[in-house]
């Protein structure tokens, strides 16, 4: 079973959720990644994600000034990224209940 391939998708989902809560940055969204358990989570993992989600539009960062350093790159979700996390959630439950059907019934 390819595991990354099947969290690609679903971490996409959570990052935007994440954004959604509070304006962050990448390394604080890998950290609350790993707190919710997705221990695999990197900041390798995470910044191609951002990167895909800026393209798609889904979300914006702007550098801002950081206590300690260099500026740090602030995400927030744009329009477009809210009606994402939404529908994300939705689907996210129907495959859910659809895998628990099926696993549950054993």
């Amino acid at each position: 079973m390819d595991k990354a391939q099947l969290m690609k998708g679903i971490l996409e989902g959570c990052i935007l959720k994440i954004i959604d809560q509070e304006e962050t940055y990448g390394y604080e969204i890998v950290t609350r990644l790993q707190d919710y358990g997705f221990t695999d989570a990197k900041e390798g993992t995470l910044y191609p994600l951002l990167l895909r989600l800026e393209k798609k539009k889904l979300i914006q960062g702007v550098f801002k000034e950081s206590p300690l350093g260099p500026k740090r790159k602030y995400y927030t979700l744009t329009q477009d990224g809210e009606m994402y996390v939404s529908r994300f959630y939705q689907v996210w439950k129907e495959v859910e209940a659809s895998v628990e059907s099926i696993f549950g019934g054993r």
